[in-house]
């Protein structure tokens, strides 16, 4: 393996809850409305410092996407997930899109999120894997 480099981003920061490796920047978040069954995820426009797992084909409730899991660079721990492809047409926004789980991120502030932080969002349209 190669020298890593990491890019720093200046500004509302997410990042790695665990090494604190920058992930995005909160002017990058098209959605905060979106649930995973650890909580909160939020989706983004564009994220750094992620590796990317295999693709797999995942159920979720918007439907059938292809999707591959999202690494920090720093630790390697699983951040979130990136959307190759949707299977149906009022999906197809989210293609190569990030999602970014709260539970895993630190936010802009240095805070971390907790389980059951949020009030249950019952017949969400977001996706939980």
């Amino acid at each position: 393996m190669g020298r890593l480099f990491v890019v720093s981003l200046e500004g509302s920061i997410y990042s790695c809850k665990h090494c604190k490796t920058h992930l995005g920047l909160s002017d990058h978040i098209i959605s905060k409305a979106f649930h995973c069954r650890h909580g909160k995820a939020y989706l983004f426009d564009k994220v750094v410092n992620v590796t990317v797992g295999e693709k797999e084909e995942r159920m979720m409730i918007t439907g059938m996407h292809t999707v591959v899991d999202i690494f920090c660079v720093g630790c390697g721990s699983i951040v979130g997930w990136k959307y190759e492809s949707a299977h149906e047409k009022m999906q197809k926004y989210k293609e190569g899109k990030f999602i970014l789980e709260r539970f895993k991120v630190l936010g802009p502030d240095g805070s971390m999120y907790m389980l059951g932080q949020e009030v249950q969002v019952d017949g969400s349209d977001a996706d939980d894997v």
